[in-house]
């Protein structure tokens, strides 16, 4: 029986920490321990047998950080030796066991480094980086690909499109989070598990980061939103330094009384993570084996999401933002000839900003490159904004290529009842995910009455059907003709909603506008139509949210047809207004500060340049940047702002400095550093994400930073240390196996310069670990340690 035969049948049980277990039997601080899998082969075979005989059907092989990047070439041992033997020892162990069947999992962790545009590994590179090591487990006959220990929804993309691309094996799919339920990126379980769903992964669930008893209540969100079985993989509680090592508390009785109760809550797959033991999975195994989990649910959610956000298409009716389309603007079409996409952004910023759920996204445009100008679109949204997008195009080219770089799954506009269309957009849909807008129109065109275009929608639903692909991931467009040309024509698309949704159960969506095309006044018919539509069913409006008399019309209708409880969305956009016939005040220009907290790199450029004109440089640093920033951070801190959008925004800042930097060369004067610190992560490891984010904000804050790179020894951060008089250093790392560096530069620190403060920060950190390897501070985030610097370096 394959593991994808017996997922959702029985209980199945991963093996523990590796790691964690490798330290105790002499892994060095920093030591890479794939390296193991050929210097002590005999040792990773015992942890692997020592797991069997604690009852894991599952084994992950040692190579959780083979890659190029730990393993490039001309190194002491090429990738594919390190991948090969890891598997080979995994063979080994089962083959020596015996008894019942087992699977070996390769075992595929994260890059260490934050993909564009937060940070500086393509998308691409990153498929790449993970096909290299999945094809060399797949040609060793390995039963299934385990991508574990994501914080970022992007690079998970990244590692599961390697995986389909390579074979056809299951895939599995674990994620870190935080306490707080988010990823690092801000993703959270909802948005996570229609992204993975939509990339069709066999098994999706948590791993590493927190114990057990943390992990409870994301457990209970995945399996409140997931349609597939969910996997627990828990650390041993929270982690702490113990004589240089780092340790883990909770006992096997502790963790297996949490875990099974997870068990009963409805995961399928369990197992442990950093400092779990056989113990740790013997106590687990001998106490769930017996346990009949939930039965696995179909959700049958219509869900599209952004990289920290999930829309839910349902009985309330979603938004979806018209303006970013050429047809009938002249203004934007002209931004696409001139590659204006500060107009196109600003577009997106309002529309967010008036309401919209989600954006509509068409390019299209005879003399442009659709397909590039697609893509660079998404990415640039994306960059600044948590929306969902809907991308709009009828080149296939231009669609794929959007649906694979997009963070998240997104909506597609369009498919039709023409088989030549289906049959190209509904295996993109099946590969990449997403919800697809069908159109009611055929070979025939479009049908003049009810019967003839819900006969076409049944069509798309069955064809969807043959690619695997559910209802619920299709949304019927009815239609709207103008009324102009034909006045039954408003009646015919009503009365097609209104079945869609009473005989199919389906979602709908119109584009509002259509119907009164050639009318005057068009926004009295749109408005009253729209009404009468969301009266009929209509799931999505593509409106402009721009308008306040379509607006008027969604919150009203909201609040008579009970959607919008006590009225509170609707009393909170119009309590203070004197009538809701008031005029609209004017739009203003955007401000500087404006541009750096929506993330605009060229429009605080400009803003700076007009500004300085007339404004003394350091005014403009402590009266419009700093402030900016300042709210960014603590919107960060209060979980309303997510890490793309204070990357962005700093780099924003970054601009507006690079401005004023130039001023200060012409005019001769020297912008004053608040002091200096110094930034590294610690020897051995190799992941930087968390200290680059850090040097982004803080040289925002005017902070010299000298970064030292990654893989840093002890005494070359002292040295730098004494040389450049730093009082403050900053250390990071990812990895159990090498936090305990942390330890060992902060006791060389203390010695050698103990005037110096330390803060420290990274996945496995806690403030107890922390406080006892001897850190002044610990950094739960990048601006905790921008709060810090300001407090010591004044």
């Amino acid at each position: 029986m394959t593991i994808r035969e017996k997922l959702g049948k029985e209980l199945i049980f991963f093996d523990g920490g590796t790691g964690t277990i490798l330290q105790e039997q002499g892994l060095k601080a920093g030591e890479l321990p794939e390296v193991w899998n050929i210097e002590h082969r005999d040792k990773i075979v015992t942890l692997h047998k020592n797991y069997l005989t604690a009852g894991a059907d599952i084994l992950k092989t040692n190579t959780f950080g083979a890659n190029r990047l730990k393993f490039p070439e001309g190194g002491a041992y090429c990738l594919k030796e390190i991948v090969t033997v890891a598997i080979d020892n995994a063979k080994k162990a089962v083959e020596e066991i015996g008894g019942k069947q087992r699977y070996i999992a390769l075992d595929i962790g994260p890059t260490g480094k934050l993909l564009k545009p937060m940070g500086d590994l393509d998308f691409e590179d990153a498929c790449t980086i993970f096909k290299e090591v999945i094809q060399i487990g797949v040609a060793c006959g390995v039963d299934l690909i385990l991508i574990e220990t994501m914080s970022d929804s992007y690079e998970a993309k990244a590692a599961v499109l390697a995986a389909k691309e390579s074979c056809d094996l299951p895939v599995f799919v674990t994620t870190i989070y935080g306490e707080n339920g988010k990823l690092l990126t801000g993703g959270n379980t909802e948005s996570t598990v229609a992204l993975l769903e939509g990339l069709g992964v066999d098994a999706l669930g948590i791993n590493c980061g927190l114990g057990p008893v943390q992990m409870k209540g994301i457990c209970e969100q995945l399996l409140k939103y997931a349609s597939i079985p969910v996997i627990v993989n828990p650390n041993a509680g929270l982690p702490r330094s113990e004589n240089g090592k780092t340790v883990f508390d909770v006992t096997p009785k502790q963790f297996t009384d949490t875990m099974e109760e997870i068990a009963n809550m409805g995961a399928w797959l369990l197992g442990g993570c950093c400092g779990t033991t056989p113990s740790h999975i013997r106590a687990l195994v001998d106490r769930c084996h017996t346990i009949s989990p939930l039965p696995i649910e179909k959700k049958d959610r219509t869900v599209v999401s952004s990289y920290s956000q999930a829309v839910v298409i349902g009985k309330k009716p979603v938004i979806i933002g018209e303006r970013i389309n050429p047809t009938g603007k002249s203004k934007f079409k002209q931004a696409l000839r001139d590659h204006n996409l500060e107009y196109i952004l600003n577009e997106g910023l309002t529309q967010q900003e008036k309401g919209a759920h989600i954006l509509d996204v068409n390019v299209g445009l005879p003399e442009i490159d659709e397909v590039a100008m697609m893509e660079e679109v998404v990415k640039e949204l994306q960059s600044i904004l948590d929306l969902p997008l809907q991308i709009d195009t009828s080149n296939f080219e231009a669609m794929e290529r959007a649906m694979r770089i997009y963070n998240g799954k997104p909506m597609i506009n369009s498919v039709n009842g023409k088989k030549e269309v289906m049959d190209a957009v509904f295996p993109l849909v099946k590969k990449y995910g997403g919800v697809v807008v069908g159109l009611a129109l055929d070979e025939n065109g479009i049908p003049d009455t009810v019967e003839g275009r819900v006969a076409v929608a049944e069509k798309i639903y069955q064809t969807a059907q043959s690619y695997g692909i559910e209802k619920k991931d299709i949304v019927i467009d009815a239609l709207a003709m103008t009324i102009s040309s034909d006045s039954s024509s408003a009646l015919v698309t009503l009365e097609t909603l209104r079945r869609i949704r009473d005989d199919y159960n389906g979602k709908t969506i119109l584009g509002i506008s259509n119907i009164s095309f050639g009318l005057p006044q068009r926004e009295i018919v749109n408005s009253n139509f729209y009404t009468m539509a969301m009266q009929n069913g209509l799931s999505c409006g593509i409106i402009n949210p721009n308008s306040d008399a379509m607006m008027r019309s969604y919150y009203a209708f909201k609040a008579l047809s009970n959607l919008d409880a006590q009225c509170s969305d609707y009393i909170a956009h119009y309590a203070n207004q004197a009538s809701v016939s008031a005029p609209v005040s004017a739009k203003t220009d955007m401000i500087l500060a404006q541009s750096i907290e929506k993330g605009l790199k060229e429009r605080a450029g400009e803003l700076t340049a007009q500004l300085i004109q007339n404004k003394e440089a350091l005014d403009i640093i402590n009266e419009e940047l700093i402030p900016a920033l300042d709210r960014v951070g603590k919107g960060f801190e209060k979980g309303t702002v997510f890490l793309p959008q204070l990357l962005m925004s700093a780099e924003a800042a970054k601009t507006a400095f690079e401005v004023i930097k130039k001023q200060f060369a012409k005019s001769g004067q020297v912008q004053e550093k608040k002091g200096k610190i110094i930034l590294a992560t610690v020897k051995g490891d190799i992941h930087d994400i968390g200290k680059n984010i850090v040097k982004v904000l803080l040289e925002n804050y005017s902070y010299d930073v000298i970064d030292l790179g990654k893989d840093v020894p002890a005494e070359v951060i002292v040295e730098t240390a004494l040389k450049e008089k730093v009082r403050l250093v900053g250390l990071s790392a990812l990895m159990t196996t090498t936090v305990v560096n942390m330890k060992e530069t902060i006791q060389l620190i203390r010695k050698r310069k103990p005037d110096t403060k330390v803060v420290v920060g990274g996945a496995v950190l806690t403030p107890e670990y922390a406080k006892s390897i001897g850190a002044d501070c610990y950094a739960k985030d990048a601006m905790a340690t921008v709060h810090y610097a300001q407090e010591i370096l004044v």
